[in-house]
């Protein structure tokens, strides 16, 4: 299937893409995002990080966009679950690339979201890779890479945020560690993910229940006022407080956790 309408966030890319193919819940598409990328061959703190980075964000209902590869773009499409990520292929829609992530692209195609700018049955090559690695960019509202050596790959999808104007995160590493993502730190063209939970709470409160990630949801995680979220909403505010979902103290709407 074609993606029948426009995505803002993709103006930012040199070109919109003459066409989207997609398979999956587009509603995704409406949800905060965060692109995350990085090396084919992570080392175990950078796999344990990612995981726990993901899982912070997507506790505050963010969507994470990634490249469906081995290595980092995997942990992080696993980290989120499967109804909770985007996958951008290079390659045509109908191939689950890389086979090693098939049972992973299938079960993100049923539950979440892939999509591809190339025709079906295309094979991946050199340059799709690149065109792959804009969209992932541009759709996520920042850009996070968790490691990366000074020839990788992932630097390409550091020069697109650049050029869209997008902030770019890094984990920290020790010397000698992701040499890539210390220089980023070193140019101060990238900032330090220190704090994981402390990160993602400019998205929100974590919430564990399984709260629909709706307009409500996303509304109440600004922490407006009864009044505002009434004007908006109406019943469905004191339905809320009775189901245990919000709570209402000095005129403010919180979240419960």
């Amino acid at each position: 299937m074609i993606i029948d309408f426009h995505i803002k966030a993709l103006n930012a890319m040199k070109k919109y893409p003459k066409e989207l193919h997609y398979k999956g819940n587009l509603e995704l598409l409406n949800r905060p995002k965060v692109a995350i990328v990085g090396t084919r061959k992570p080392i175990s703190y950078s796999k344990q990080q990612t995981t726990k980075l993901v899982q912070a964000l997507t506790k505050r209902g963010v969507v994470i966009v990634s490249g469906g590869a081995m290595g980092i773009d995997a942990i992080a499409h696993n980290a989120a679950t499967p109804a909770n990520t985007i996958a951008i292929y290079p390659c045509g829609i109908d191939i689950r690339y890389p086979s090693v992530n098939r049972e992973l692209l299938k079960n993100i195609e049923e539950q979440g979201l892939s999509i591809s700018q190339f025709d079906p049955s295309f094979k991946a090559t050199s340059w799709s890779f690149v065109v792959r690695n804009e969209l992932v960019v541009a759709l996520g509202d920042i850009l996070i890479v968790s490691q990366a050596d000074l020839n990788s790959g992932s630097l390409r999808s550091v020069e697109f945020a650049q050029k869209m104007g997008k902030e770019i995160f890094v984990l920290p590493h020790r010397l000698e560690e992701s040499k890539g993502t210390n220089k980023l730190l070193l140019d101060n063209e990238a900032k330090a993910i220190y704090n994981i939970e402390a990160f993602a709470s400019q998205f929100g409160v974590a919430v564990e229940s399984a709260i629909p990630k709706d307009d409500f949801f996303y509304f109440c995680q600004s922490f407006p006022t009864i009044e505002e979220a009434v004007s908006r909403f109406g019943e469905r505010v004191y339905e809320a407080e009775f189901d245990g979902i919000i709570s209402i103290e000095n005129g403010m709407v919180y979240l419960e956790n």
